[in-house]
């Protein structure tokens, strides 16, 4: 039997990878020139705001990240839902039924959150006391029913965005509670890029409901949306 230095084994496996890339490039210029629709498939990134103010921090700086997410291609699309004044009771994710009377705005979002054109989620909450909001604990609690019916958000690109009051106010310990959720659903959660990269992004509202004036955390959410941008691309081959 010969024996295999790991600097061999090393230089065979970058030599095989490279040889997989090649052909995986050359595959998919191929399907291109047949008409495939690898090139083709438009990919929609959605901003999810569960802040319960509509329009303020937490959708401002959602819109930031898709705006980014949004340059990295021209196949990308994004959307922006926000579910201040939305009905969502999280109790029901326990299979209770609505009261009569009740209302619940959170099934018009399943067959938007579950489309296959969806790769990429971003979900982003202001921080209270530490912690998501009620709003979005309910969301994901809801979720539940993606996660039943086939994993639906499984291989989904996932990103959380947290604003805080304070510059570490909590962001860091709010987006790692969103994200064990999210990992759950068998979703492929993503940080920011460097440098200073981060495990999403974290936002500081320190000017009066003007997040723009955070630099740092501007360029946190420009990085996120970018990266799940690239990540969802790669993930569906275009």
């Amino acid at each position: 039997m010969e024996f295999v230095t790991r600097r061999d084994f090393v230089r065979t496996s970058v030599a095989a990878g490279a040889a997989v890339t090649a052909a995986t490039a050359a595959g998919m210029a191929s399907q291109t020139a047949l008409g495939g629709s690898s090139t083709a498939q438009h990919i929609k990134i959605i901003g999810v705001s569960c802040s319960p103010r509509k329009g303020k921090t937490t959708a401002v700086s959602l819109q930031v990240c898709l705006e980014a997410a949004k340059k990295v291609s021209p196949r990308i699309e994004v959307e922006l839902v926000e579910l201040a004044g939305m009905k969502i009771d999280g109790s029901l994710a326990a299979g209770l039924p609505l009261e009569p009377g009740q209302k619940d705005d959170f099934a018009k979002l399943v067959p938007k959150l579950a489309d296959p054109d969806v790769g990429g989620i971003i979900i982003g909450t202001p921080v209270y006391f530490s912690g998501m909001t009620s709003l979005c604990k309910a969301f994901l609690d809801r979720c539940i029913t993606l996660w039943q019916d086939n994993l639906k958000l499984s291989n989904k690109v996932a990103g959380v965005l947290a604003v805080g009051g304070s510059r570490n106010g909590g962001q860091e310990v709010t987006i790692q509670s969103v994200q064990a959720v999210l990992l759950c659903q068998e979703m492929i959660v993503v940080g920011t890029s460097g440098p200073a990269p981060r495990i999403g992004a974290t936002v500081w509202n320190s000017a009066g409901d003007d997040v723009s004036k955070d630099e740092f955390g501007m360029t946190k959410a420009r990085d996120l949306g970018r990266r799940v941008a690239e990540v969802a691309l790669r993930l569906k081959g275009v």
